[in-house]
């Protein structure tokens, strides 16, 4: 059996562009629409590649996924994508009129507050299209591992192989709640402890991925999480208007806190204690200009924005 990552370089262009749409479009039958052939022609291509490579490179399933071997030609073909959109723009045989797509995962907390200012810093002669996957910060690696994407904010500072890792800063989060549930929750005599309240209060989470909450709750609890009546709300501005709104009490990021706390309409839960996640920026390691520019606005951004 052939070493996969010894011998991409010998697979035929054409079989690796096809397993690329295919695992982009999710369907033979839509990666054919795209590539204006038919749909056994993509089957007999993909199979041709499988043989090629001795591996089970998709799963046949809707969508198609691709197998951890089809995720690293996945990987090579999103590569060598991008290094020939490159070149041709070098080269000003670039297509007309057509941006070049560079996919990107972001967690929404930090797609809600900073990460669009940083794709306006871009320059428009780079006629980059931005596909933008929102994943929790513990999960964008993943993507990039699969090949989904070539660049992503993560909350790790170890770098997927064939990436790079450059720290951006800390997302601050504050524990905060609607006056009316404050004074429904931590009001009366005897004051109510505020590790009580959060461990038997509604909270709030973004999905079931969100543990910011209970990281909050086991420090003012000393080890016990956040209680069991849990909403969740996978929206970060429509997380931050449900606590507004007396559902229950969470952890929101400081840039969507301070407003509202501000204007009265939040409260803060404990002024001396909040939440920190460290951010890092992972690329590819592509001698790219797209990727070099977006990294550079991404990362003069996040210095602006985050905690450092």
């Amino acid at each position: 059996m052939m070493s996969l990552h010894g011998n991409l370089s010998e697979l035929p262009l054409e079989q690796v562009r096809t397993l690329l749409a295919v695992v982009d479009e999710g369907t033979f039958e839509a990666a054919a629409a795209v590539l204006h052939v038919t749909p056994p022609a993509v089957s007999q291509r993909v199979k041709a590649l499988e043989r090629r490579t001795g591996r089970v490179l998709v799963m046949r399933t809707k969508p198609v996924r691709p197998t951890e071997s089809g995720q690293v030609v996945v990987r090579f073909a999103r590569q060598l994508a991008r290094l020939e959109r490159d070149a041709r723009a070098e080269l000003g045989i670039g297509d007309s009129g057509r941006g070049a797509l560079l996919p990107v995962a972001v967690n929404a907390d930090s797609l809600a507050t900073w990460f669009l200012t940083a794709l306006t810093r871009v320059p428009d002669e780079l006629r980059i299209c931005f596909e933008l996957r929102r994943e929790d910060e513990e999960h964008t690696t993943s993507l990039l591992r699969e090949g989904a994407v070539m660049a992503a904010v993560t909350s790790s500072p170890d770098a997927v192989s064939g990436c790079t890792v450059r720290r951006l800063g800390r997302m601050r989060y504050l524990p905060v709640a609607a006056p009316e549930f404050v004074e429904r929750w931590l009001g009366g005599r005897p004051r109510v402890p505020l590790g009580q309240v959060v461990a038997d209060a509604p909270v709030l989470l973004f999905d079931r991925r969100d543990c910011l909450q209970d990281q909050f709750a086991r420090e003012v609890t000393g080890g016990r999480g956040a209680g069991a009546l849990r909403h969740y709300v996978p929206s970060s501005r429509g997380f931050a208007e449900a606590i507004e709104a007396g559902l229950g009490w969470g952890v929101v990021p400081r840039a969507q806190a301070e407003p509202l706390l501000r204007a009265g309409r939040l409260t803060l839960l404990d002024p001396e204690r909040m939440v920190d996640v460290p951010l890092f920026w992972q690329q590819w390691k592509l001698d790219s200009p797209a990727l070099a520019a977006l990294a550079e606005a991404v990362v003069s951004t996040a210095a602006e924005a985050l905690d450092q």
